[in-house]
């Protein structure tokens, strides 16, 4: 799906000299490389603060115990989405409330969002996916109208942008994950929150130092939380090229679109008018039968592994099916388009490394498995 290996080969000489220098201070946990680091990605992101955190799943659930998320209430979001979303929900004692997918796009429907408001609602997850975005201005509308905490989870859209204006902008707080497959991948689990309150960040830098206000002195429980000096020096170089893999991963995108624009059987998400898209992933849609939702995908996956081609599927169960989630009843036929884009969805390898041919390979194992 990507090589890891091709890009470190590109900048390794860059990554040994920022490591070298974090291991000439000693210094790993909160020092000068994250406190630049923060500075750095905030302005990319056009926000105010950023906090950098252990991972995308803490920057979550870190952002929502900020926002005084409870035991008792309710967080909307996504069913077709990776668990550790709901998983940063759970974690507090809250109750994750699963809404249905837009049939062009898969991103959340902010019509399903808006029938699912109560009483006992207190926050609205946006989670940006496959690169592109989420409608996180009608998700803001309909957190302002009903007073609700909207967070941000751009762990797959750094970068992408919604007319003009940075992705993980939008909520009270931003989150974003640099799991080593991402577009900023670290070298090992981190993550960040971004905030322009000031009362925010600060109180998401204390929740990540185990609550503490002071020297051993701590205002509340928090957790362990802090992304080290090495990954943020090996982020810090990594961030000055990520525009430049952002327009790479785009001219993959357009030349796998241009060579499945004849072919029916595959079926492409929408990019509405506005979005600049990163493509973290490059996913389409294989419709199978009524019978068989899934099958075309199958047998499109397994032609591509015949041939020592990967492809990935984000994610074959929707988040009101899983078993860590059967308390909350969800069944089958509740959420019918987040469903059935669990049985159509299949991404492709892309990364900015890629050649052309390597990228007609793979759409030409595609196109050869759907005429077989």
């Amino acid at each position: 799906m990507l090589d890891l290996r091709a890009q470190f080969h590109s900048l390794e000489h860059d990554i040994r000299a920022a490591l070298d220098q974090v291991l000439a201070t000693q210094q790993f946990v909160l020092g000068p490389q994250l406190e630049a680091f923060e500075r750095e990605l905030a302005h990319y992101a056009g926000r105010r603060y950023a906090v950098g955190l252990a991972s995308g799943t803490d920057a979550l659930t870190l952002s929502l115990r900020t926002c005084d998320v409870t035991p008792g209430d309710e967080v909307i979001l996504p069913a077709f989405t990776f668990i550790a979303t709901a998983g940063a929900v759970a974690a507090l004692g809250a109750t994750p409330v699963f809404a249905d997918s837009d049939p062009a796009t898969l991103q959340m429907d902010p019509a399903s969002v808006a029938a699912r408001i109560t009483p006992r609602s207190a926050a609205i997850i946006a989670v940006h996916l496959y690169g592109a975005a989420a409608d996180a201005e009608a998700l803001s509308a309909l957190a302002t109208e009903h007073r609700l905490v909207l967070i941000e989870d751009n762990a797959q859209s750094l970068g992408a942008s919604l007319n003009g204006r940075k992705l993980g902008s939008f909520g009270t707080v931003g989150t974003t994950s640099f799991y080593p497959s991402k577009n900023l991948g670290a070298f090992g689990d981190a993550g960040m929150a971004l905030a322009d309150s000031e009362e925010i960040a600060l109180r998401l830098a204390r929740l990540r130092n185990h609550g503490q206000s002071g020297r051993y002195v701590s205002a509340e429980v928090g957790w362990n939380s802090r992304l080290d000096e090495l990954q943020a020096a090996v982020l810090r170089v990594k961030l000055k090229h990520l525009d430049a893999w952002i327009a790479a991963r785009r001219s993959i995108a357009r030349r796998y679109d241009d060579a499945f624009r004849a072919c029916d059987a595959i079926c492409p998400l929408a990019t509405p008018a506005g979005q600049h898209h990163t493509y973290y992933a490059y996913t389409v849609r294989i419709p199978g039968s009524a019978g068989h939702p899934a099958a075309a995908r199958d047998h499109v996956a397994r032609h591509l592994a015949e041939r020592q081609i990967a492809s990935s599927i984000f994610y074959p169960v929707p988040l009101h099916l899983q078993p860590a989630f059967e308390t909350l009843d969800g069944k089958i036929g509740d959420l019918p388009i987040a469903e059935r884009a669990a049985h159509e969805v299949l991404s492709l390898p892309i990364y900015p490394e890629m050649s052309e041919k390597q990228v007609d390979h793979v759409a030409d194992a595609v196109l050869d498995a759907l005429r077989s």
